[in-house]
C-alpha cells in the first residue's frame, strides 16, 4: 500500500491474476484491502494475492459551499420529509458510511433537476430503518405533514426505507382525512453509492408528478421496470413490495397504478383518474392508538392451538390464510388432525373477544369465504373479511386504525371502502 494512499483515493491493484481499479474503502480486516468498483459494489481482496497497489488519483476534499436557494416564481413548493433510507446520501470514504444529506441545498446539489421542477424545502424528521417503525412513527409523520400543510406547501415527498414503505403509505392514507395536497412516499431499492441506484429517478419523478398534476392523495412513487425511463404512482392502500432487491419491486395489487411518469420526457400518463383532486379541503388527523396490540398470523401446515391462544391479550388479529377463502386448519378429518379441533375452538373464543380478520396468502384476488365449508365455518364463529381483496398488510393497518378511531364499529366498517383499500370489481388485467 502506498504510504500516501487513503480512503477515497483511486488506485490500481495488481493481483497475481490481473489488475483492477477502484476507490479505496475502509477494511474491517487487517488481512484485506477493500475497493469500491465503478459498478458501485465493494470488493475485498486478500493482501496475500496483491502484488502492488498504484495510486492513480487522490480524493479531492473540496469544502462544499452552501449557497442559499432562491425560490422561483411560478413553481410549486414541495417539502421533502426524511425518515431514513438511502434516497439522498453520499459515501464517506474515510469511514465507509453512506451519509444522509438533508438540507435543501444538499438535496438540490445532488439532484439539480429539481430546481426547474419545484421549489424545495427539506428537513429530517427521523433517521431510522423502516423495519423499526411503529404506530408512534406513523402519528409523528402525520403531524409533521399537518405542520407543512399549515405552512401552505403544495406537496410533500417522504423519503422512506422500502421494507415497510407500503405499511406507512396505508397508515397515512387512513390518518390524513380530507387531505388536499399530494403526499408521495419514495424509496430506493439500490443504495445511492451504487451505479444502479434508483433514488434519483424515483425522487425526481415524484416531484414532477406533484408539479404537473392536481392529485391530492397519498401515493407511492417507484420504478415501473428495470429501465431508468418511467416510475409509477401507486395507490397507498393497494401496493406491495414483491421483490427483495429489484428496482421495480413495488406493484399495484388488484388495481391499476394511478399514473406513469417519464423521467427523460415532459410527459405523464394518467392510467386511472379516479383519484381526489384539490378542492380546498381542511385536513384532519385521525391518529393511531399507540398502545394497541395487533397480531398478524400466517396459516401453515402443522399448526397448533397454542399459536392462536397467544393472542388472547391482543386487541385484534389478522389471519393470513390459504387461498380464496382464507382457510385455516380447523377440520378434524382423521386421527392425525385432532389438533385442528383445538385450533377451531381457540379461534372461536378469540373471535368472541376481539376482532379477527381473514386475509389470503395469495396476495392477488379476493377472498370469498362462502366457497368452501371451512370459510363458512370461520364466518359462523365471527371472523370478518368475506369478499375483501385487501392485502394482509393493509388489513392489519385498517384494523389498527379502526380500533383507534371507531372501536365500537370495527365489524360494521371493516368492509366499507374508506380509503380506496377495497375493490368493487377485479379486472383480469390487475395482475403481474
Amino acid at each position: 500500500m502506498p504510504k500516501d494512499a487513503k480512503g477515497g483515493d483511486f488506485v490500481e491493484i495488481t493481483k497475481l491474476d490481473g489488475a483492477i481499479r477502484g476507490t479505496l474503502m475502509p477494511s474491517h480486516s487487517k488481512d484485506t484491502i477493500v475497493v469500491k468498483l465503478s459498478s458501485g459494489y465493494n470488493l475485498a481482496i486478500r493482501k496475500g494475492k496483491i502484488k502492488k497497489i498504484t495510486l492513480l488519483k487522490k480524493l479531492s476534499k473540496q469544502k462544499k459551499e452552501r449557497i442559499g436557494i432562491k425560490h422561483k416564481k411560478g413553481l410549486k413548493t414541495v417539502t421533502i420529509l426524511h425518515t431514513g433510507g438511502t434516497i439522498a446520501s453520499e459515501v464517506d470514504y474515510e469511514t465507509g458510511a453512506v451519509t444522509p444529506q438533508f438540507s435543501p441545498e444538499e438535496i438540490t446539489s445532488m439532484f439539480p433537476e429539481l430546481e426547474n421542477l419545484v421549489n424545495v424545502k427539506s428537513r429530517l424528521i427521523s433517521n431510522m430503518f423502516s423495519e423499526d417503525m411503529n404506530f408512534s412513527h406513523y402519528n409523528n409523520i402525520a403531524q409533521e405533514i399537518e405542520r407543512e400543510v399549515k405552512g401552505k406547501v403544495d406537496g410533500i415527498i417522504i423519503s422512506h426505507g422500502t421494507d415497510t414503505l407500503h405499511y406507512t403509505s396505508a397508515a397515512l392514507a387512513f390518518i390524513l382525512e380530507d387531505l388536499d395536497i399530494p403526499v408521495i412516499l419514495v424509496g430506493a431499492q439500490r443504495s445511492s453509492d451504487r451505479a444502479s441506484t434508483d433514488a434519483k429517478i424515483n425522487l425526481i419523478c415524484a416531484a414532477k408528478f406533484i408539479a404537473k398534476t392536481d392529485f391530492s392523495e397519498v401515493a407511492i412513487c417507484m420504478h415501473e421496470n428495470m429501465e431508468d425511463e418511467t416510475c409509477l404512482i401507486l395507490p397507498a392502500c393497494k401496493t406491495r413490495k414483491l421483490h427483495s432487491s429489484r428496482r421495480d419491486a413495488f406493484k399495484p395489487i388488484n388495481t391499476k397504478p394511478w399514473a406513469r411518469v417519464y423521467f427523460n420526457e415532459d410527459k405523464i400518463d394518467v392510467v386511472d383518474n379516479r383519484f381526489r383532486k384539490k378542492e380546498n379541503r381542511k385536513l384532519k388527523l385521525n391518529l393511531f392508538n399507540e398502545k394497541l396490540k395487533i397480531g398478524l398470523l400466517k396459516s401453515h401446515p402443522n399448526m397448533i392451538a397454542d399459536e392462536i391462544k397467544r393472542y388472547e391479550r391482543f386487541d385484534g388479529l389478522v389471519l393470513e390464510g390459504y387461498g380464496i377463502a382464507g382457510n385455516f386448519p380447523i377440520n378434524e378429518t382423521d386421527e392425525f388432525t385432532k389438533e385442528n379441533t383445538k385450533i377451531y375452538n381457540e379461534l372461536k373464543k378469540l373471535a368472541n373477544k376481539i376482532p379477527v380478520i381473514a386475509s389470503s396468502q395469495t396476495i392477488f384476488g379476493k377472498i370469498n369465504m362462502n366457497v368452501y365449508s371451512t370459510g363458512r365455518k370461520l364466518q359462523e364463529i365471527g371472523i370478518i373479511g368475506g369478499l375483501s381483496d385487501m392485502t394482509a398488510e393493509t388489513a392489519f393497518i385498517k384494523l389498527a386504525w379502526l380500533l383507534s378511531n371507531h372501536p365500537k364499529q370495527v365489524k360494521e366498517l371493516f368492509m366499507h371502502n374508506l380509503r380506496g383499500e377495497l375493490s368493487l370489481r377485479l379486472s383480469d388485467t390487475a395482475f403481474i
